[in-house]
């Protein structure tokens, strides 16, 4: 990782080097869950799949996520929480939030965590991972026709 106050060069095992403007990058102030010393994420976009995004950890950069939008794929996905959870990301309303979740690829089938989806704060450029209220699956099976997903690097 090299540059302070401006670009960023990032060395990914997933994408290469990429350049991540300070504007472009997301703080998760407490980590992500068996994550906690990843902050400092951005958001990139998958050329070959546009439902597709990943989320690259800025610090080590051997980790990367794939996450997506859990509506895409689970229609009446309705998360509730509690309003504790969002106190770090310094929502002035809810409405102002993003809800993703991540895809995982287990054995020959991919999975999303409905269970603990991570929430954004677009404008602030801050996010946060929940525990939903509801009885969501962590290992939510997609058939592959829905979601082809490719190695990309």
């Amino acid at each position: 990782m090299e540059g302070v106050g401006s670009e960023m060069d990032v060395h990914t095992t997933r994408f290469g080097t990429i350049s991540v403007p300070p504007q472009d990058e997301l703080l998760f102030p407490l980590g992500l869950i068996g994550l906690e010393n990843c902050v400092r994420w951005a958001v990139l976009t998958d050329s070959d799949n546009p439902s597709l995004g990943w989320l690259q950890s800025i610090e080590h950069g051997h980790i990367a996520l794939g996450v997506v939008s859990p509506r895409r794929f689970v229609p009446d996905y309705q998360l509730r929480i509690d309003r504790d959870d969002l106190r770090l990301l310094e929502l002035t309303t809810v409405r102002d939030a993003e809800v993703v979740v991540i895809a995982s690829r287990l054995e020959a089938e991919l999975t999303l965590n409905l269970r603990a989806p991570l929430v954004i704060n677009v404008e602030q450029r801050r996010g946060c991972q929940v525990v939903a209220k509801d009885a969501y699956s962590v290992r939510y099976p997609l058939t592959s026709q829905l979601v082809p997903l490719r190695r990309t690097a």
